[in-house]
């Protein structure tokens, strides 16, 4: 299924780079060194910062909350999917180094957005999939991603990725923070986290700051 993914993803990027999308254009001509930030929720955000920090252009990854109604939660709080937040990480990048484009591959591919408020043995709304949109381009482009992908079947069933403007991101806490490198022996770490880490190395091998 990954592999598949990320064939559609061969196919549909230079589709979309040239699609008649208000404000597509701008990526393409990023002055170097200029960064941007994607905000993605897709599940546990230790493998979310594991899985991103790995690639070529992307300069930052903070582990933290986003999506809900209660003020500097704290993990434990959110954890209780009581406070309308979603485990999201905020990806600092260089546009011309690796497009939102890219980004949007690589989210696609490091979880499953067909499940609802959960993500394998992880269940909650605080692990649901969710993009928080900057701006239009951004919005537009996940749109047109989860149209094509539905559209092609990529998986066995429709996507339920919520795609909500960026309001408000709470860093989580310290420990959170490059967790998986921290602690490679913790027990999610070995057995949840590397699995999906070496998954995602292997599709995005082009791309990897250390193939």
């Amino acid at each position: 299924m990954k592999r598949f993914i990320s064939y559609c993803f061969v196919f549909l990027i230079p589709v979309f780079t040239f699609a008649t999308i208000p404000g597509n254009n701008n990526e393409q001509f990023y002055p170097k060194g200029k960064m941007d930030t994607a905000t993605f929720a897709a599940g546990c955000f230790w493998c979310v910062q594991a899985q991103f920090s790995q690639l070529k252009g992307v300069e930052k990854v903070e582990a933290g909350f986003s999506g809900g109604f209660v003020k500097n939660p704290t993990y434990e709080e959110v954890c209780t999917g009581k406070t309308g937040h979603a485990e999201a990480c905020n990806i600092i990048y260089d546009p011309s180094v690796i497009s939102y484009d890219e980004l949007l591959a690589a989210f696609f591919t490091a979880h499953d957005p067909t499940q609802l408020n959960r993500q394998g043995n992880d269940v909650g709304t605080q692990y649901r999939s969710a993009i928080f949109y900057h701006n239009a381009t951004q919005k537009d482009k996940a749109e047109y991603y989860i149209r094509k992908l539905n559209d092609v079947k990529a998986y066995k069933k429709d996507i339920v990725t919520q795609i909500v403007p960026y309001k408000v991101f709470y860093v989580a806490e310290g420990y959170h923070q490059d967790f998986y490198n921290k602690n490679p022996d913790q027990q999610y770490c070995k057995y949840v986290i590397q699995p999906e880490l070496e998954k995602f190395r292997k599709v995005f091998k082009d791309k990897l700051k250390n193939p």
